[in-house]
């Protein structure tokens, strides 16, 4: 009977010891997961909506964008430059379906000029409004215009070239107008340079009309008829945009299509060549040379200037013309945009972008010795993607009211409709201020 009661008390001793093992071993595990599971919250990825507005907290890693030495084709290049030691080159990547709304239409911008108002002119196709600019290795937040309004209050920004330049203005009016409106407070005679002030912010938005940027005398009426050749001066960048410079702390300047018309270059005041001027005694030097020396001249004043802006340095924008140019029956009437390797850049456009790139690694050295932010643009490629952003015949309001459909029409395959791709451009835009 004692056996029998030892027994019993052992194995109760033995099952309490075991219990209070257990209960040991359930309240470490209990704290060990605690910790574990405390860890994770606070270094798991956060995850960012595509809404437009990313937090303080959770803005993306800078980026560096890496210039190519040579310009090349532009198919190939793309393949060169999709990313550099991991970081990513927001300006390649490809055009994908957005199934949202764009930012505004024709009925709630008021700043839409009427050659780029494709809803109003009757433009039937809608599709070309829905794509985004997605760079191949990283995500790019929508434009936040209360954002951007709260980074540039106090400054003034200002945008140097020609009408591209006011394209793409008048969609960052489109844009920022609707969380504040400009109230326009200057213009030129004819309208081409033109300032904005958001009263809130004490934001001025400025165009500036310098088609050359160098110093140019035009004879040519708003139908782009000419009367007599184009003198340029090709050291002197033009005073309409340099009397102004020091009241601009951010510009975004650009060169284009205006160097392809026949023109006389001068330097130091003398004839030092022309492009198609058919004068006697005049060497002819091409537009190549006129271009690489004004702009080398635009940002050596920049970069030698005691004010230091914020310098963004805009690419070549090819045009779509098919079958002819503007004033030889081209057009333009695709629907959707190209993908990488459907479409090479031109001959002309590949030259003045390696011109460009020259001009810009050049600036760029000498930026860095400065204080002096200088930054590359380079819209060329996704905008080569999009044929199907263009005016066309709809730059003018009902181009076929009352006529024949097959009527020929003059297109315009170069400018932007409005809403339109040239939108995307203030995405990379405020995307690069933010990530400097």
């Amino acid at each position: 009977m004692k056996a029998v009661i030892s027994n019993n008390v052992n194995y109760k001793k033995q099952f309490s010891v075991f219990f209070v093992k257990f209960a040991v071993c359930f309240l470490l595990m209990g704290l060990a997961y605690r910790l574990f599971f405390s860890s994770f919250v606070q270094f798991s990825p956060v995850e960012v909506s595509d809404t437009g507005f990313v937090p303080e907290k959770m803005l993306p890693a800078p980026v560096t964008v890496y210039l190519p030495p040579e310009a090349g084709n532009i198919t190939v290049n793309v393949t060169d430059r999709s990313s550099q030691n991991g970081k990513c080159d927001l300006y390649i990547g490809e055009w994908v379906p957005d199934p949202t709304s764009p930012f505004y239409t024709n009925r709630t911008c008021y700043s839409i000029e009427a050659h780029q108002n494709c809803m109003r002119n009757g433009r039937p196709d809608t599709d070309y409004l829905y794509w985004r600019w997605k760079p191949r290795d990283c995500e790019l937040p929508k434009f936040n215009p209360k954002r951007f309004l709260d980074m540039m209050r106090h400054k003034s920004l200002a945008f140097i070239g020609d009408s591209i330049m006011r394209n793409h203005v008048q969609s960052f009016l489109c844009i920022l107008s609707q969380e504040e409106k400009g109230e326009e407070v200057y213009h030129d005679k004819q309208y081409k340079s033109r300032r904005w002030y958001f009263p809130t912010h004490d934001l001025t938005l400025s165009v500036v009309w310098s088609p050359f940027l160098v110093k140019a005398t035009i004879f040519e009426d708003n139908n782009g008829v000419s009367t007599d050749t184009v003198q340029l001066h090709l050291d002197r960048p033009d005073d309409v945009w340099t009397r102004q410079f020091d009241n601009f702390d951010y510009v975004v300047i650009a060169g284009g299509k205006w160097y392809l018309k026949n023109a006389v270059y001068y330097e130091k005041n003398k004839i030092v060549g022309c492009h198609n001027c058919a004068l006697k005694n005049t060497t002819e030097v091409g537009f190549e040379y006129a271009y690489r020396k004004a702009l080398n001249s635009t940002l050596k004043y920049i970069t030698r200037s005691k004010h230091k802006v914020y310098t963004f340095i805009r690419t070549i924008t090819p045009d779509h013309f098919e079958n002819g140019e503007w004033n030889t029956g081209g057009y333009c009437n695709r629907t959707g945009p190209f993908k990488e390797g459907e479409i090479d850049i031109r001959d002309i456009d590949e030259v003045m972008r390696k011109i460009e790139l020259d001009e810009f690694e050049r600036a760029l050295n000498i930026s860095s010795k400065v204080g002096l932010t200088i930054k590359l643009f380079d819209t060329t490629f996704l905008s080569l993607l999009r044929p199907d952003g263009h005016p066309g015949v709809y730059r003018q309001f009902q181009p076929f009211a009352g006529k024949n459909r097959h009527t020929k029409v003059q297109n315009d395959c170069l400018h932007w409709c409005l809403p339109g791709p040239i939108d995307s451009w203030n995405d990379l835009m405020m995307e690069t201020l933010v990530s400097s």
